[in-house]
Formats: C-alpha cells, structure tokens, sequence
C-alpha cells in the first residue's frame, strides 16, 4: 500500500526548478512548474545521470544534461531519446506546507 512520505517543505523547490530526495533508499526529483509539483525518479533510463542537477525544464519536460533524452513529468514519458524507456512517477503533494512523496 501506498502511503506519503515526507522529504522537506514545498517551498524549497522554487519555480522551474527540482531537487532530489532519498526516499526509501530511491533517488527521487521533485520539480515545480508554477503552483504545480511532479514527483519523478531522478535517473535517466539512457544512462543513469541525474535529472534533478542540471537537467532543463521546460513546461512539463525535462531535459537530461547527459545526452538530451527529454521526459514529460507528468507521465514519465520519452518525448525525445535517445533514452527509451519511461521514467517512474509518483504522487507529490505540497499541502499544509510540507513536501510529501507517494511512495
């Protein structure tokens, strides 16, 4: 069963910009999108860099600094490789202030 674990506070993660988060021994990216939160795993399915450091985000999707591959964070899907498999996603919720995964 799911359950929310909570990894910080929603403010600091500042518009247009993610983070990482050990969550149970996951390397886990939350990114903010104005008002919005994607909860994302932080490595890249090509070859394993971090998403989170360095990665470009731009509306929904981030982009990988390694090779380019770019995923939408909404859904974890390959919007351009060359990466081919989708990156995990999970629920975030910034309520009452604290950040919280659904892990």
């Amino acid at each position: 069963m799911a359950e929310f674990v909570t990894v910080g506070t929603a403010d600091e993660i500042a518009d247009g910009d993610a983070k990482a988060f050990d969550v149970n021994g996951r390397e886990i990216a939350v990114a903010r999108v104005g008002d919005r939160l994607f909860a994302f795993s932080d490595i890249c399915t090509h070859r394993a860099c971090n998403l989170a450091m360095g990665g470009e985000i731009d509306g929904t999707t981030i982009q990988c600094e390694c090779h380019g591959s770019i995923f939408d964070m909404t859904d974890g899907s390959v919007v351009q490789g060359p990466a081919t498999e989708p990156i995990e996603t999970f629920g975030v919720t910034g309520e009452g202030g604290g950040l919280r995964i659904e892990v």
